[in-house]
């Protein structure tokens, strides 16, 4: 079997390489990630200029795109076979909550997802307390221990897992728990400052305050010490306000 590695941290990332070790036990493994960090990427498509791919030795590639790009660039061109399964991280940082709406990580498995192939985001909370050693290696292994049951226990269509990890030694980590998504608050932030040319720029984005402590939800259950998978899907669709809107008379002229 093929299995296509990438992420969003570049094709230097210590992730990057721990999974691509640790998958190697179950078959060929095919590196292709971005050549530089494109972290918060989301599942973009680069559409307005081109890719340029660079080979480092057998089987491991960088693309100037996107992670997204990257898959679907390793799906249709790069891979000499369909893979059988698509693996995205190890990530530098946890994607929980919210997170999975921002993270390039996870929208490289989407992408893998919308084309019918098992995939798995894999993140590593790395406690910056820890740093420069951060236990990329235990995200690894328990990503391979998932992928394991992935295979042999196929998902519905379009389904993906996203898996977060603590920064721990793996016998440190109690065990890993299915959670569906909960809620993770960023401070908002928009610090304004100029160039040297007088010309006003912007940085946004703030620093977490904290998960959602409900029962059941990935940050609750993370901020407990235990690895979370959660299942995710493409389809946005809120069904339960299909009937609501249907009933919107859209097709008559507003009154005045």
């Amino acid at each position: 079997m093929l299995i296509l590695v990438t992420n969003d941290d570049g094709i230097e990332a210590p992730g990057l390489a721990a999974l691509a070790l640790a998958l190697a036990p179950l078959g060929r493994v095919v590196v292709l990630a971005p050549s530089q960090e494109r972290s918060a990427q989301s599942h973009a498509l680069t559409m307005h200029e081109p890719l340029r791919v660079q080979g480092f030795g057998p089987d491991r590639y960088s693309c100037t795109g996107q992670p997204a790009d990257c898959v679907y660039l390793g799906v249709h061109h790069i891979c000499p076979e369909r893979p059988g399964l698509v693996v995205s991280g190890v990530n530098r940082g946890s994607n929980l909550g919210d997170d999975v709406h921002y993270s390039g990580t996870v929208g490289a498995a989407e992408e893998a997802a919308l084309m019918g192939i098992p995939s798995l985001a894999v993140s590593l909370h790395t406690e910056a307390a820890r740093a420069p050693e951060h236990h990329y290696d235990t995200a690894a292994q328990l990503a391979r221990r998932v992928a394991v049951q992935l295979l042999a226990n196929p998902l519905p269509p379009r389904v993906f897992l996203n898996l977060n990890v603590p920064d721990r030694p793996l016998a440190e980590v109690p065990g890993i728990r299915v959670a569906r998504l909960g809620r993770r608050e960023y401070r908002p932030l928009v610090a304004q400052s100029q160039d040297p040319r007088g010309r006003d720029y912007y940085w946004v984005g703030g620093a977490p305050m904290g998960f959602d402590t409900a029962d059941g939800t990935d940050g609750a259950l993370f901020a407990l010490g235990f690895a979370t998978l959660t299942p995710l899907h493409p389809d946005h669709t809120h069904r339960d306000s299909l009937a609501a809107l249907g009933a919107w008379p859209l097709d008559a002229e507003p009154a005045g």
